[in-house]
């Protein structure tokens, strides 16, 4: 499988800017020596808490950040390459936590032409991009309405839909879910999910609920600046204390069995799901009791 995004050996340095008049400034190094490489058609989930640089390294995938050192290229093209930026973020769209902040117009379907019209799309072929770019997330009958009237999973779609109708091959989207209710996170999940098994796109998802990444077919983990972990999502969530060490989750049913086994439960290891661990503790329970 090709890849469509690499990163190599990728450092990146906030200037911290002066913190007392008369003193040099503190730079702060967020990425360090990060190798990465995402491939076409797959659902990779990047995970880490606040400060660990996995959204720093989302910005550098469409080059709204550039590497202090390293390289990041996209379909072979570097994102340093200024005269290659336009067709890299035509490549690799980005969806943010915020929708009201990527909600550019007073009525959904102007909102959605946005970008195909910067794109200079004949306007025919924009009145099909929108159509099918909202019917796909699910919001075409909503397309004469005024965003700010919708919830904020509404939103979220919508602001999804705005980038598919620009059709990029990689969607990457920092946090998406941060400020939606269970509801709202569950319709932009569902969307996202259905881009990559039906459409064949490949996403980038960065988020803080373990029970989001569980559902991607890879997992990254970063912790200050570097990737400690990777693997499938049963792989890296069996590693219940090396994730607690680093200060993060695993999905509930994964926490419920690593407890009863440090009971003495023989539960198996490698369950995500409700579904899994119902399913575990109900063959547990109609085994025979040994004499």
């Amino acid at each position: 499988m090709d890849d469509i995004i690499t990163a190599r050996d990728v450092r990146f340095v906030y200037d911290n800017g002066e913190q007392e008049p008369g003193t040099a400034a503190e730079p702060v190094l967020v990425l360090d020596g990060v190798s990465l490489a995402v491939r076409q058609g797959e659902f990779l989930a990047l995970l880490g808490h606040n400060g660990s640089g996995k959204s720093t390294l989302a910005k550098h995938f469409n080059a709204m950040l550039l590497p202090t050192g390293g390289q990041v290229l996209v379909r072979d093209m570097d994102t340093a390459d200024e005269e290659k930026k336009y067709e890299i973020r035509r490549t690799v769209g980005m969806v943010f936590q915020n929708p009201d902040n990527q909600l550019v117009s007073t009525i959904v379907e102007e909102d959605v032409a946005f970008g195909p019209e910067n794109l200079g799309i004949e306007p025919a072929e924009i009145r099909r991009r929108v159509d099918d770019a909202l019917k796909t997330v699910g919001m075409y009958e909503y397309r004469t309405h005024a965003p700010h009237k919708l919830s904020g999973g509404q939103k979220q779609r919508v602001a999804i839909a705005g980038i598919l109708a620009m059709q990029p091959d990689c969607l990457v989207l920092d946090e998406p879910t941060a400020m939606l209710d269970p509801r709202g996170r569950r319709e932009v999940l569902d969307t996202v999910s259905w881009l990559n098994r039906e459409r064949g796109m490949t996403v980038v998802l960065i988020t803080h609920y373990m029970e989001e990444a569980a559902r991607a077919g890879r997992v990254v983990v970063m912790d200050d600046g570097k990737i400690r972990m990777e693997g499938t999502p049963r792989e890296v969530f069996s590693q219940v204390e090396a994730l607690r060490a680093i200060e993060l989750d695993v999905p509930q049913p994964t926490e419920l069995c690593f407890a009863l086994r440090r009971r003495g439960v023989p539960l198996p290891e490698g369950i995500l799901t409700p579904e899994e661990c119902a399913e575990a503790i109900a063959l547990l329970m109609e085994e025979p009791p040994c004499r």
